[in-house]
Formats: C-alpha cells, sequence, structure tokens
C-alpha cells in the first residue's frame, strides 16, 4: 500500500493541500482525475464544477489572493500564482489546451479574468490586467497590464460581437483591445495594429 505521509509533508511544508484534502474538493462537484499531480493551495477559494487535469498548480501564498468561480476548465500546464495581489477568476472559462500562467507575483498586481474566456497555447499574464467576459488569447503571449473588454465569446457568429482578442506570439503590454477588435503579434503587440476581428473571420 503507497505511504502518503512523506507527500503530505511535503505538500504542507510547501503550502498545498494534502492529498485528502485534495480530494474533498471534489465534495462540491469539482472533478480531479489526478489529485497526487493537482496542487492547490490553502489560500484558494474554489467554486464549484471546475475539471483541473493533472499537473495543474493553483497557489496563493503571502499577501496572494485567488478566487475562482464555478465550471472552470484547467488543462494540463496551467499555474495560477498569486504571491502579492489578487487573482480573480470568473467561470466557465478554457485555460489551455498548451499551458496558461497568471502571475500576481509584484505588489499591486490585480488580475481579473471574467466569464466563457478561451486562452489557448501558453500564454502568461501579470500586473494590472482585465480579460473581460468572452475574451482571448491565442499563443504564446505575454500580457502585462492590458484590458481586453467584454463582448460575446469565441462562438458568437458575429466577430463584431465578440469581446477583445490577442493572437500570435510575444510581448503585449498597456494595450486595450475593444469589443469586436483584434491585435495580432510577431513578436511585439502595437495598439496602432488593432482591427476587426472581421478582418480575419469575416462576418457569416
Amino acid at each position: 500500500m503507497l505511504n502518503i505521509e512523506p507527500i503530505n509533508k511535503a505538500r504542507i511544508a510547501a503550502g498545498f493541500l494534502t492529498v485528502e484534502e485534495t480530494l474533498a474538493l471534489m465534495d462540491n462537484g469539482n472533478l480531479i482525475p489526478d489529485p497526487f499531480s493537482t496542487l492547490v493551495s490553502r489560500g484558494v477559494l474554489l467554486g464549484e464544477n471546475n475539471l483541473i487535469y493533472p499537473g495543474v498548480t493553483l497557489q496563493a501564498s503571502g499577501e496572494g489572493k485567488v478566487v475562482i468561480g464555478n465550471g472552470n476548465v484547467f488543462h494540463s500546464g496551467t499555474m495560477i500564482d498569486a504571491s502579492h495581489g489578487r487573482i480573480e477568476i470568473g467561470s466557465d472559462n478554457q485555460f489551455g489546451e498548451g499551458g496558461f500562467t497568471a502571475k500576481a507575483n509584484q505588489p499591486g498586481a490585480d488580475i481579473h479574468i471574467g466569464s466563457v474566456c478561451r486562452f489557448l497555447n501558453n500564454p502568461s499574464v501579470f500586473g494590472k490586467t482585465r480579460l473581460e467576459d468572452g475574451s482571448q488569447l491565442l499563443g504564446n503571449i505575454t500580457v502585462v497590464s492590458c484590458l481586453l473588454k467584454a463582448g460575446g465569446s469565441h462562438r458568437t457568429p458575429d466577430p463584431e460581437l465578440r469581446a477583445g482578442l490577442l493572437k500570435g506570439f510575444g510581448t503585449a503590454q498597456n494595450l486595450t483591445v475593444n469589443q469586436g477588435h483584434v491585435i495580432a503579434g510577431n513578436g511585439s503587440f502595437s495598439q496602432e495594429n488593432s482591427v476587426p476581428q472581421s478582418t480575419y473571420h469575416p462576418k457569416r
């Protein structure tokens, strides 16, 4: 029989829930297929009916706070880490596939993620960033103190009604992406490159 006491001691020393406490998160309808490879710290407020795949870390330490809503999907390679500021996540979001990182690791950091958002292929979020309802990050993008304004999700037929979108790769800093618009980056992102999403996805 597996002796999990050393595993639990290591988890406790690092500020994470024990294996048994991680399993208990499923009492609220959360699905955690592999509690041994899922790390959730004691400072995390986790809602209901979230699906957390193996290799996910949800961590709040020091002055940091993490608040998570309901029905989110956290794919493998997702890290949510607040050590100084606050990370607030709504409901029905997709984190990954391909990884996702959000870190409130500097004084004054404040990351707000709305609901029905989609983040694919390893974007990273820092600073004072607001990713409002329906917003999307598609690609290996470092997002620092940006605002993506609310709108419909990627399933909304009219692209002009969808939320703000960043796609490509590189660093996006201090940008605002309005509803129905997208900024594509190829190493860097610029406000002047904001165009209607219908540029890439013509209206049906």
